[in-house]
């Protein structure tokens, strides 16, 4: 039978569809990308705030519409199945099995049963019996996300993934590292190392702080030319992480740091531990201890409670700061959670307004370090070719996949998808920078 697969969300819950997808080719059943072709559609779902459920829900109603033709079962997993596993089946009529966030490894199972006749609901089992065959990528053969960690233990007032994913559990070094060994013995040159929270690896296993050990076994794979590091909580940032990133040469010099908020007030209210000074000293100390370093955040704007003094000193910190990249997101009121329960509740104009006026100072702050980069030499991974600009097109070791920049650059010769080149940047835009392939003997 062909299975097809719709995978929504992070990073994380590709790399579970992707087990999904090892597990059932492994059982002898057909991959196929047309939902048209497909006996049986698994939709992997996101629910971390409004806009994912939404995007999840509507999802699955255009998944169903195939049942009218092949499609036999219509198979729903991942946060939203974990989140509103009750509820599923009696507003999906459409939807044959529902599969929580910790059971996905039991796909094969649950399609027998669901070809039988039954309607599976399997979640609340937060385990980590992760098969040891290969995964299935679906991503581009020359990267692949490693995820090292499952769950959260930091409790933010605002989110709802330890309710859906549990506590933290890091995977054993062992496995992580052999994985590793195996993308990129298939061709993997870029490996992307991501958990909820990656800075806390191995606290659970190992009783300390490991994250610096598993990137020095990383960097030593052969092969492996960029080894990217991303959601790195604030607080477990330890020296020893700073120099693993000073001494190790694959390690790009690239942080994602989430810190949500500059307000003393609203980081308390938000459940954070670090204060306004602390990530001040924290962003100063990075950037003059890495070289080069590009530092991602993203910030909540809207928090319940937030002032217009609150706002403006978010707005102050992300000015002072020049974030290389940013993400600003509205408050989204989760059910569940304990922010949802706080007084203070913003209308949702003043969120948006809030969000929207960060993002523009972080345009005029993008532009500004972009253009510094004009006449210097960059390496960029070549990811494909435009035809309507008749350029090449990648990304540098300061971009990470699907939220970054993007580098333009024209070529006198032709250039393999997956390769590393050198760019002289030309121009610079917001978001993009243009430039040209340096021939070798220059």
């Amino acid at each position: 039978m062909n299975i097809g697969v719709v995978s929504l969300g992070c990073a994380k819950n590709l790399v579970d569809t992707e087990v999904m997808l090892g597990i059932l080719g492994g059982a002898g059943y057909s991959i196929v990308s047309d939902p048209q072709e497909a006996d049986i559609i698994i939709v992997n779902t996101c629910a971390f705030i409004d806009s994912a459920k939404e995007e999840s829900i509507q999802t699955v109603l255009e998944m169903a519409a195939y049942k009218k033709g092949r499609c036999r079962l219509l198979i729903l997993c991942g946060c939203l199945a974990e989140r509103y596993h009750d509820e599923i089946l009696q507003e999906l009529p459409e939807v044959d099995a529902v599969v929580g966030t910790g059971d996905y490894v039991k796909i094969a199972e649950v399609i027998r049963r669901a070809t039988e006749g039954e309607k599976v609901v399997l979640h609340g089992h937060m385990n980590d019996d992760l098969p040891e065959e290969s995964r299935l990528l679906s991503t581009p053969g020359y990267m692949a996300y490693l995820k090292i960690a499952d769950g959260c233990d930091n409790c933010c007032t605002y989110c709802i993934i330890p309710k859906l994913r549990g506590r933290f559990r890091s995977r054993p070094m062992g496995e992580i590292v052999r994985e590793a060994e195996g993308l990129v013995a298939s061709g993997v040159r870029e490996l992307i190392v991501i958990a909820q929270d990656t800075s806390r690896y191995g606290i659970d296993l190992y009783g300390e702080y490991a994250l610096p050990t598993l990137l020095h076994k990383l960097c030593a794979i052969k092969d492996v030319h960029w080894v990217r590091v991303l959601y790195l909580y604030p607080e477990m940032i330890t020296e020893a992480l700073i120099e693993t990133f000073c001494r190790e040469e694959k390690l790009v010099n690239y942080m994602d740091i989430p810190i949500q908020h500059a307000s003393d007030a609203v980081l308390r209210r938000m459940g954070r531990h670090l204060t306004h000074v602390q990530l001040l000293d924290l962003i100063t100390r990075l950037k003059s201890r890495i070289p080069g370093l590009v530092l991602r955040t993203t910030v909540i704007a809207g928090f319940p409670g937030e002032t217009e003094e609150d706002f403006s000193q978010l707005l102050s910190f992300v000015k002072q700061m020049r974030f290389d990249r940013l993400g600003a997101f509205p408050y989204s009121q989760e059910e569940g959670t304990p922010a949802a329960r706080l007084d203070g509740q913003l209308p949702e104009e003043v969120k948006v307004a809030r969000a929207e006026e960060i993002l523009a100072a972080q345009a005029d702050i993008s532009l500004a370090l972009q253009q510094e980069k004009i006449g210097s030499v960059v390496e960029v991974l070549v990811e494909g070719y435009d035809e309507e600009s008749l350029m090449y097109y990648g990304r540098s070791s300061g971009d990470a996949p699907e939220v970054d920049n993007t580098v333009y650059f024209a070529a006198e010769d032709e250039i393999a998808i997956g390769s590393f080149v050198l760019v002289e940047i030309l121009t610079a835009e917001e978001y993009e920078l243009v430039g040209r392939a340096v021939p070798e003997e220059e």
